[in-house]
């Protein structure tokens, strides 16, 4: 099991801390791009003329969509030319997205803007999990990719409310300038620190023929399709939380400018459960603390969606939240051990691996979210609901992939996870 770098002679002066911080950033770019804006989905609306309330929730969904059928192209280019160039490339493209929201003055143009921002981002997050595949492996990954999922969640603890205290002081417009300094300051820093872990030995060429090949072996090993699948359940309601959450925790229960700070409180829940995995999962491993938290997500769903339908879908709030912060628990334990169980299989072929379980994860996750979120109707049911059927299809799934596991062990096979 590898547990540092794979060749020690690429070191740089960057040190495992500022690694990890590194690759945090990059992959909170996308967070940073969903939550900030949040608060201004109504100015949005409001300033390009939608009608439909629940039609600005496609402000989140348009950049879902990018970001999940940009990680198609990052992998295979990163295979190509290293990780370094393909980052940039997606880094370049969501400074571009972000100038065009900018200056967006109709409602698809804005669309169109949150689209590219989306395939821009998908970049950096393709590359972290191909960078963090390239140094580690099996529980030693999913440490650092929990220590990683810890620092990109205390991003959306504090993003609404920065998203709240520029909307009040210079308009939506000025959330996306902060896009544009974020984003030229983490290619600065990518640029200068990061040094490439892909050798030129280990690089595949850009050939069509290749990439259909690395796609094939993603979709035919049972292990990696079964968790990737999975993972899209579990993301998909959280996806349809995301759509929706404006409305219903900032209209539905009127918190108005305190909503920041519910969003905050569960966004804590998730950032717990991924610091803690880093020492959980070498205990216990991933696919226990998987196991566990799917079924505990399952059953408290099922029980709050019964609560809620005698509520009629407008249960206490503090109920609500309770509710929450237990599922978005046990989701932060499933976001980093998920995609880890995923990879594993994939070392070889980390940059083209690391896009298909990041695009169908992506997509899988964008289709039902944005079902979640389209279904709102003035209550909760349609989300909490959603928790509970995607959580039990998760459930189905991953015991799938995990009997397959469980035939290649009895074959002689030695388990790392």
């Amino acid at each position: 099991m590898l547990s540092g770098p794979v060749n020690s002679s690429e070191r740089t002066a960057i040190g495992f801390g500022e690694f990890v911080a590194l690759m945090a950033t990059l992959t909170a770019l996308a967070a940073l791009s969903i939550d900030t804006v949040l608060p201004a989905l109504p100015a949005i609306g409001a300033s390009l003329a939608v009608e439909r309330a629940n039609d600005n929730q496609l402000v989140v969904s348009l950049f879902f969509l990018g970001f999940g059928v940009g990680q198609l192209f990052y992998g295979p280019l990163s295979d190509a030319a290293g990780r370094k160039p393909a980052a940039y490339v997606g880094l370049a493209l969501f400074v571009a997205g972000s100038l065009l929201a900018l200056f967006a003055r109709a409602f698809p143009m804005m669309l169109a803007a949150r689209l590219l921002q989306g395939v821009g981002v998908a970049g950096p997050r393709t590359i972290t999990l191909a960078l963090i595949r390239d140094k580690f492996e099996g529980r030693a990954m999913a440490r650092v990719m929990s220590l990683v999922m810890f620092v990109f969640i205390l991003v959306p603890v504090v993003a609404p409310a920065i998203g709240q205290a520029i909307l009040g002081l210079a308009g939506w417009q000025g959330i996306f300038v902060m896009y544009l300094v974020a984003g030229v300051l983490t290619t600065v820093w990518f640029g200068v620190r990061q040094e490439e872990t892909l050798p030129g030995s280990r690089r595949i060429p850009f050939s069509a023929r290749r990439i259909a090949a690395a796609l094939r072996e993603v979709v035919t090993t049972r292990r990696s399709i079964g968790f990737t699948i999975a993972s899209g359940f579990v993301f998909g309601a959280f996806v349809g939380y995301l759509s929706s959450a404006q409305q219903i925790l900032q209209q539905q229960y009127a918190l108005g400018p305190r909503f920041p700070v519910y969003f905050s409180m569960l966004a804590i829940a998730i950032g717990a459960a991924s610091f803690a995995n880093a020492s959980l999962v070498v205990r216990h491993g991933m696919h226990a603390l998987s196991t566990w938290s799917l079924r505990g997500i399952c059953i408290v769903s099922v029980a709050f969606s019964v609560f809620a339908s005698g509520s009629g879908g407008h249960p206490p709030l503090w109920t609500l939240m309770t509710y929450l912060m237990v599922s978005f628990f046990g989701i932060g334990l499933l976001f980093g051990n998920l995609n880890a169980l995923a990879m594993q299989p994939l070392g070889h072929i980390a940059g083209t691996g690391a896009a298909v379980v990041g695009a169908t994860s992506m997509l899988i996750s964008l289709a039902f979210g944005t079902w979640i979120g389209q279904s709102y109707n003035g209550t909760v049911l349609p989300l909490v609901i959603g928790f509970a059927v995607l959580s039990g299809c998760a459930i189905v799934i991953a015991w799938w992939a995990e009997s397959g596991m469980t035939v290649r062990v009895r074959a002689g096979a030695t388990p790392t996870t």
